[in-house]
């Protein structure tokens, strides 16, 4: 057992007293033939310390015996410093990131704070003219196990932890030579960038580079922020220093939005932390039993979908999201501030353009392409797009796969509408790849509301969630394309190459169309869509009314099966003239459709893939 004991006089004791008794892994005492080196201490408590020229060693013996009972007694002097004032304000930084350290290390010593530090960050202070305090100098212990414990003692955290307003809080830390923190600046290991940079990084350096001292100094100042200032961001240091300098009127709202900031950060970094330890050890498993998804606020909106709700935008820095592509990372290079419409009509038209292969345009209107056409000079792509509903591509969102060239930014600026030859096209948004020098001077100069975009194709294998009420509904993107699956001939005509490309183009085309959706499309260009209907036959009709006589000897593609097909979805098609039809089969009634088709002479293609959208 321990027993302390202090006396009367300038003579503290320690009394190390085992307990004879039976255990399992029995402590011996080791007299060490070398003296071990530890800082000079600055405080020491008036109860209880170890004088630091001497030290005590323990050894481990695995083999059970008992112990022997005997006392030992430590007698150290009492330090002059061991009366410490509160009076004195200090200031904690232990930085990873040293950002701007200079600028708050000379303004807190410019307002007669002493700084204490730790490692790098108190060279960094040197160099930069600040006079430091060396942690260990408080802890009398050197940092120890790589680095692993520097601030994790009771003169660090009893320090930031203590209630100025408590009587026995500040009494405890007087009989124990500490003195309190009134600031403390922290940022944590950059495990982050680690375990998602470009070269990756082993398991073992992935656990060293996991931040214990930081966090638990952050969530300290941070709960005690009536009387601690916890700074996470070297963003607040101008606005630290000049609330320390009396120019913020309420002072416990500063504190307190610090203090939230610095929850948020430890719980941003706990997440990833959670996030890639749940990627080591889950195999296949795409499903975690919790998770937690930072969100960072990128920008307020105007407003949401409609002018009376409000609306802001943010940034996934999930670990799965680095590098990832999609509309999230995209560069606003001229126009109009993004709203929130916007920000899903181009996620659609990003989505959509990125599947196809060769040079391809999409365009986009409420997160339906209306129009989509691939060719080999993607200029005659860019036409056939908006032929297929000029109407609708009006106030869209176009989309390319290809940079923007000198050539295809003129014909954006120009071209006319098919439907009167006089009408300049209007866009909200033009997204590609990469724009050219000259490209991006045309563009600019079309509008100064429009929105140009410059994305990163969306990486596959992201999980999708998507919020209800109370809940969220988590599951695999859907990354099928056509070259993933088998179009299997189900009727009595087999298709030729070009009805069978028609097909799987109508069928790519048709996963980012509404459900119930229907797409047409011929020669690689869609002719007309159907969606959002709350019956196929609905959709077909609104799809072959787009595509008119071009219909006939085209390819439809269908989202799912359809339940019925004489006098219905199916058989209308074949009257329409329609060649091939791409549809999952596995209704009760799929023999319906193949014999319709056999009787008009139809090519059935059936996928065994549905591409449901909500």
């Amino acid at each position: 057992m321990l027993e302390f004991a202090t006396s009367s006089t300038t003579t503290n004791t320690f009394r190390v007293t085992p307990t004879t008794a039976n255990i399992t892994h029995p402590v011996h005492r080791c007299i060490p033939s070398a003296v071990h080196h530890r800082p000079s201490c600055l405080y020491q408590p008036s109860s209880i310390l170890l004088q630091h020229k001497c030290s005590i060693s323990l050894c481990y013996n695995f083999n059970p015996i008992k112990a022997m009972a005997e006392t030992e007694t430590f007698r150290t002097p009492v330090d002059d410093h061991q009366s410490f004032g509160h009076g004195k304000k200090q200031a904690l930084i232990s930085l990873s990131d040293k950002k701007d350290l200079a600028f708050l290390g000379n303004g807190l010593q410019g307002l007669g704070y002493t700084i204490v530090s730790t490692g790098g960050t108190a060279s960094a202070l040197e160099n930069a003219g600040v006079t430091v305090t060396k942690v260990e100098q408080l802890t009398c212990f050197p940092e120890m196990l790589d680095g692993r414990v520097k601030t994790l003692h009771p003169n660090i955290h009893g320090g930031i932890l203590a209630r100025r307003d408590q009587r026995h809080h500040m009494e405890a830390l007087t009989e124990h030579g500490i003195s309190t923190f009134d600031v403390v600046v922290v940022n944590l290991y950059p495990f982050y960038d680690k375990v998602s940079s470009a070269n990756g990084i082993t398991f073992e350096d992935g656990i060293e580079n996991i931040d214990i001292g930081g966090p638990a100094m952050i969530r300290a100042a941070a709960k005690n922020h009536k009387d601690v200032l916890v700074v996470v961001d070297s963003e607040d240091y101008a606005a630290l220093l000049d609330f320390l300098h009396g120019k913020h009127g309420d002072g416990q709202q500063f504190r307190r939005k610090l203090a939230w900031k610095a929850f948020q950060h430890v719980a941003s970094y706990d997440s990833a932390v959670s996030e890639w330890l749940w990627k080591q050890t889950a195999g296949e498993e795409k499903f975690p039993p919790s998770i937690t998804i930072p969100l960072s606020l990128k920008s307020s909106l105007r407003y949401g979908e409609n002018p009376h709700q409000k609306a802001a935008y943010y940034v996934d820095k999930s670990l799965s999201e680095v590098n990832a592509g999609g509309i999230a990372t995209a560069i606003q290079l001229h126009g109009k501030e993004m709203s929130y419409n916007n920000y899903l009509d181009a996620d659609a038209a990003w989505n959509c353009v990125s599947e196809f292969k060769n040079p391809t345009c999409v365009i986009v209107k409420h997160t339906n392409p209306c129009g989509v056409a691939s060719r080999d000079v993607v200029i005659e792509a860019y036409r056939l797009a908006v032929k297929a509903d000029p109407v609708s591509a009006f106030g869209g969102i176009v989309a390319f796969n290809v940079e923007v060239d000198e050539d295809l930014a003129k014909e954006i600026r120009e071209f006319r509408s098919p439907t009167d030859g006089e009408t300049r096209m209007f866009y909200e948004i033009v997204i590609a790849p990469k724009y050219s020098k000259k490209g991006l001077e045309i563009l600019r100069g079309k509008s100064k509301t429009l929105r140009i975009l410059e994305a990163i194709k969306n990486e596959k294998g992201k999980l999708s969630l998507r919020q209800v009420g109370g809940g969220w509904l988590a599951q695999e993107s859907d990354d099928l394309i056509p070259q993933d699956i088998q179009f299997n001939v189900v009727s009595e005509k087999t298709p030729q190459a070009s009805e069978l490309r028609d097909a799987e183009f109508a069928w790519l085309c048709v996963k980012h169309v509404k459900s119930n959706a229907i797409v047409i499309a011929k020669n690689n260009c869609m002719l007309g869509m159907g969606s959002g209907q709350p019956n196929r036959l609905e959709s077909m009709r609104i799809a072959m009314r787009k595509a008119g006589d071009e219909a006939k000897g085209a390819a439809m593609a269908s989202d799912a099966f359809f339940p019925f097909a004489w006098r219905d979805a199916v058989e209308e098609a074949c009257e329409n003239g329609i060649g091939v039809i791409a549809e999952p089969g596995g209704s009760i009634r799929d023999g319906d459709a193949i014999a319709c088709c056999n009787k008009y002479g139809v090519s059935l293609l059936f996928t065994k893939v549905r591409h449901f959208r909500h």
